[in-house]
């Protein structure tokens, strides 16, 4: 590498020749301690002579110094021009007169005397210290960008009601008024123009234009002002509507739920929805497997009227086939069609796929399921070709873990847990083992439940439960064993109207007080009864409703065997309602009453009557609280209850606050009375999550009683009513 710079400064202070009469040069080659002859220039006629090399190759290749490979190895000193690199550095060349290195030592001169650092080996890269100064750094360390701010100032959008959403999208007004240099500022201006033009053509100004213009603003430095000029122009509108497609039936389908006429203005969204409003329209009638071509619209520049054209593939009138089974089943086609809604031969209707759909997830059996429509190429009723369906299973985990805690006072604390097996007994029979343990009242319990027994929604279930219930109103050791048939809501299909029957076998051996004997003892009741509710549901959510209402009646024959056989019946009606104030503010009312005819008071076993009080009741109060008491002050209960309750619930977030007011008691008389309510009154907190909201509320009774508690808490999941 040394040679090569060499040879290139030795060329800088040479003319140059050109390269054609270096071609004409053909010294002939020179022995040893023979005078090199005389250079021989071309013949004046123009011919030319066969040419030898200056230097021959082989001489030139071993003139080269090795080459190493080493990268960081220091570069080796450059020879003078008096100095060939051949000759040993101190010895003198004796310059022979006449030769061509006397001659080029006689046309360069003497060379300069040589600095003896430059004869030094260069050090290597890695030695070099590249830290600044510390007054350099220092003074790189203050610097701040620069920083210019601007604003922005639109034209014309506002003609046509289209700043806002300009705005929103603007790179300019993301760029938050702040940009590094003049030249981003422009680039989003140019970015900015394409948008606002291709806003306006969304609306049906086909010819808008826009510019943005960039101007300092008067005695401040560094801020400009932006301003962007949209020009909308004429406003273009629909002409003639043509929709290409097969015949249908009825013949006008497609033209009747494609909501465009002539005269309206051609915008992409009254477009673009009047076209899904076919692709969604069309497979609720009958044709499952319609598909859009792309649109076309011919604009007149002179009328500015576009004409519009839709091509429509409608496929096949279609009606329902058959039904079949992939994948990982959690059950066979024999069940899905339990749950489906349509018959074979039925017009098809993309609704009732989707809640075949929707009753499929509903199940929880599922990690995914999808439901497909297939051509058959067969024929159906009516001039349709009939469509089977595959239904695509992967089961899910079928076993379920599942806990909750809570406080009420009165009631106190409890910790519930559950352990299910939805799908133990094929299809959808689950076990489910559950346990309460708190601190008044202690239980287990096993049920069986065949969901979709049958029918869709019609539940079958056998439980048995041992419980322990110590309460101020009584202490009582219970044993159940009942089945129960109901036609519910689920999260995902919520019902108008629901129901439930049954029958229950209860033994029960409860502390009551003897009034005759003017004592407290113990009893042992046999209990017969067949419970019955029916429900009407208009209400928009399960967990937290917020407008609609709910009426109720719950109607429980009952026979009570202790010494003699005692027939009565229990009654209860309930109403509540939500109104909407705003998005945030829901206020609820409810109103709840109850009555168990034929049967006296104290012939009724102390768990089956009427008391009021607590978080699901009249809060303020304790559990139980409300109603008549024995001389111990012990609640006793009643043959007839009334409870009112209205809320305000105010939500923000995930969160809500939530005062209410609530009144009521417990009789010992067969019909409630509309004198001696108690009140209370008190404010929640709300937690919103995806299973319900977590509610906290604390009351105080307005007019309390001796022995009432000044603060009541209530802790628990869902909505008080």
């Amino acid at each position: 590498m040394g040679y090569r710079g060499f040879a290139i400064s030795a060329l800088a202070g040479v003319s140059m020749v050109p390269l054609a009469a270096f071609a004409q040069v053909t010294p002939d080659p020179v022995e040893p301690g023979q005078a090199a002859p005389a250079m021989q220039t071309a013949p004046e006629d123009g011919t030319t002579e066969a040419a030898a090399p200056i230097i021959p190759d082989a001489t030139f290749e071993d003139a080269l110094p090795p080459l190493s490979d080493d990268l960081n190895a220091p570069l080796e000193a450059m020879p003078t021009l008096d100095q060939p690199q051949t000759t040993p550095p101190g010895e003198m060349v004796q310059q022979v007169p006449g030769t061509p290195e006397a001659a080029a030592s006689d046309a360069l001169g003497a060379a300069p005397a040589q600095d003896p650092e430059l004869a030094q080996p260069l050090p290597p890269l890695s030695t070099f210290d590249a830290t600044p100064p510390a007054e350099v750094a220092d003074e790189g360390a203050n610097q701040k960008a620069v920083e210019i701010r601007y604003g922005v100032v639109v034209k014309g959008l506002d003609e046509i009601d289209a700043e806002d959403q300009f705005r929103s999208l603007s790179a300019l007004e993301e760029g938050d008024g702040k940009a590094a240099n003049a030249a981003m500022i422009a680039a989003r201006a140019r970015e900015d123009e394409a948008l606002a033009v291709r806003i306006m053509k969304a609306r049906g100004y086909y010819d808008a234009s826009a510019i943005s213009t960039i101007d300092q603003v008067p005695n401040q430095p560094g801020r400009v002002s932006v301003t962007l000029s949209a020009t909308p122009g004429h406003l273009y509108k629909l002409g003639e509507i043509a929709v290409k497609a097969a015949p249908t039936v009825p013949p006008d389908l497609i033209r009747t739920n494609l909501p465009l006429k002539a005269g309206d203005p051609i915008e992409a969204d009254r477009i673009q929805g009047a076209e899904a409003n076919v692709s969604l329209t069309l497979p609720q009638m009958g044709y499952p497997f319609v598909k859009l071509g792309t649109r076309d619209i011919l604009l007149d520049g002179e009328t500015y009227v576009g004409d519009y054209t839709l091509p429509v593939d409608t496929g096949p009138r279609s009606s329902f086939g058959t039904i079949s089974t992939r994948g990982d089943l959690a059950f066979d086609a024999e069940h899905v069609d339990v749950l489906k809604r349509f018959e074979a031969g039925d017009l098809y209707d993309s609704r009732k796929v989707d809640d075949l759909r929707d009753a499929l997830v509903a199940t929880g059996l599922f990690s995914t399921v999808s439901v497909i429509p297939r051509r058959s190429h067969e024929p159906g009723p009516d001039d349709t070709e009939r469509v089977d369906f595959v239904v695509r299973q992967n089961a899910g985990p079928p076993r379920t873990l599942a806990g909750a805690i809570g406080y009420n006072t009165g009631e106190g604390a409890q910790v519930r847990g559950s352990w299910t097996h939805r799908n133990l007994f094929p299809p959808e029979g689950a076990l489910i083992v559950d346990g309460i343990l708190g601190t008044q009242q202690q239980g287990a319990g096993v049920t069986f439940r065949r969901s979709n027994a049958g029918r869709r929604d019609k539940t079958f279930s056998l439980i048995a439960r041992a419980d322990h219930s110590n309460y101020d109103a009584f202490d009582a050791f219970t044993g159940t064993l009942s089945a129960r048939w109901s036609y519910d809501s689920t999260p995902i299909w919520q019902k108008k109207f629901t129901y439930s029957y049954g029958v229950d076998l209860i033994g029960t051996n409860e502390s009551v007080y003897d009034f005759a004997a003017g004592e407290r003892k113990r009893g042992t009741y046999g209990i017969l009864a067949l419970p019955g509710q029916v429900q009407f549901d208009t209400s928009d959510d399960l967990m937290n409703p917020t407008t609609g209402y709910r009426l109720k009646l719950v109607l429980s024959p009952e026979t009570s065997v202790r010494g003699a056989v005692r027939p009565y019946a229990r009654t209860l009606v309930e109403a509540s309602a939500y109104y909407p104030v705003s998005d945030s503010l829901t206020i609820a009312g409810r109103v709840r009453a109850g009555s168990i005819f034929g049967i006296d008071r104290d012939d009724l076993a102390p768990s089956r009557r009427y008391y009021g009080g607590g978080g699901g009741s009249v809060r303020g109060y304790g559990y139980q609280r409300l109603g008549p008491f024995d001389p111990n002050g012990d609640p006793v209960g009643g043959r007839s209850i009334n409870e009112f309750a209205l809320e305000a619930r105010y939500r923000f977030g995930n969160f809500g606050i939530v005062p209410f007011v609530d009144a009521g008691n417990a009789y010992e008389s067969t019909f409630p009375k509309g004198s001696d309510l108690r009140f209370g009154a008190g404010i929640g907190a709300r937690y919103y999550t995806n299973f319900g909201p977590l509610r906290i509320d604390v009351a105080t009774p307005l007019n309390p009683r001796p022995g009432d508690g000044r603060i009541a808490l209530y802790i628990s999941i869902g909505q008080a009513f």
